[in-house]
């Protein structure tokens, strides 16, 4: 085997390989840039294996490279707004003059001296402290969170958050989640505002970029990689393993034999989780879906369902990036592969 693959599995780590979803990443940048922005937070939306956290990390990277920005990075299992105080207080004693003299943040104590006295404090008034201060030293924090939840964690930040919005807080707030966890966030009525959030949903990556990619990386005549290239169906997971299954056994196994190697890992990786997360009448019409560009028709009367019905998951499963539609009354499998990995399930 060869070492220095260009391609990696790590989930949210920016890949060397790395094909830049210039249009998504343009359109957060110039809007949380903007000196009277539309909107201070965006939703990141895809399946498993999409891209959605690498997205999200090369967005943050951008603004962590123009120095105005503070980025704080939230985990989704913990107490948010706790997290969101704790990291807020290492990331500003990282960063020169932030705070003045006499400035002095416990953690120990969870409080704020100001003048060289201690009061206790909650983590909403210490997370206020410090906006007051960054606000003032024309800084902005950027919170990112990753695979949100729909839950009172989620709840109860989202609601404060919105406070600290309506204060002019310079604070913008990145996320990413799967449909299902999204549409429940987004539908909570004491998240109105949310409902009004601007929503990136993740489309196939450019089948021309990944030709350019495999032609460069390894190698290859522009026919092979585009054979290649078609065989990803733009998924992002799909695209790193079979650059890297083919960039370590290209000379030693056939194509076929990769594509077994590709079908394993796409079963480990991700497409187990995303069929388990489907209702037992999501998983009938998938397995339904014999071909691309099977029609509507041959489903219905294959499952005994109308189109009425058929349309209600129809929507769904586009909703989810399990499926795709490019023409009227005919639907495909989104994912590469799938139907090979997942009918073994049944």
């Amino acid at each position: 085997m060869r070492k220095g693959n260009p391609y990696t599995l790590t989930f949210g780590k920016r890949p060397k390989e790395y094909i830049s979803r210039y249009e998504n990443s343009e359109t957060v940048i110039s809007t949380f840039s903007d000196d009277n922005p539309v909107s201070q937070t965006f939703l990141i939306e895809g399946i498993r294996g999409s891209g959605k956290t690498v997205l999200m990390t090369s967005i943050a990277a951008e603004f962590e490279q123009l120095g105005d920005w503070i980025i704080i990075d939230i985990n989704s299992t913990q107490d948010l707004m706790e997290d969101f105080s704790q990291r807020l207080i290492d990331s500003c004693r990282k960063t020169p003059n932030i705070f003045s003299k006499g400035f002095n943040i416990s953690l120990a104590g969870f409080g704020i001296g100001i003048g060289g006295t201690e009061a206790p404090k909650d983590s909403v008034s210490i997370i206020e402290e410090i906006l007051e201060v960054l606000k003032k030293k024309k800084k902005k924090v950027l919170i990112t969170i990753d695979e949100v939840m729909h839950d009172d964690k989620m709840r109860y930040f989202a609601s404060q958050f919105q406070i600290f919005i309506r204060k002019d807080y310079p604070l913008f707030l990145l996320m990413t989640g799967l449909y299902e966890n999204i549409y429940a966030i987004q539908n909570d009525p004491a998240l109105t505002f949310l409902l009004r959030t601007p929503k990136i949903h993740l489309e196939p990556l450019s089948i021309n970029q990944i030709i350019k990619q495999y032609m460069s990386t390894l190698g290859i005549e522009q026919s092979e990689a585009k054979k290649l290239a078609n065989i990803t169906k733009g998924y992002a997971f799909a695209f790193q393993a079979l650059g890297m299954l083919y960039y370590e056994n290209n000379n030693e196994r056939s194509l076929d034999e990769i594509l077994l190697k590709l079908d394993d890992m796409l079963d480990d990786y991700v497409y187990r989780k995303i069929w388990a997360s489907l209702s037992r009448q999501d998983k009938d019409i998938v397995l339904a879906i014999k071909k691309d560009n099977t029609k509507v028709g041959d489903i219905c009367n294959e499952l005994g369902i109308s189109s009425s019905v058929f349309s209600k998951y129809r929507e769904r499963l586009l909703q989810k990036g399990v499926i795709c539609s490019n023409e009227r009354g005919y639907v495909s499998l989104a994912l590469p592969r799938f139907i090979d990995v997942v009918s073994l399930y049944e």
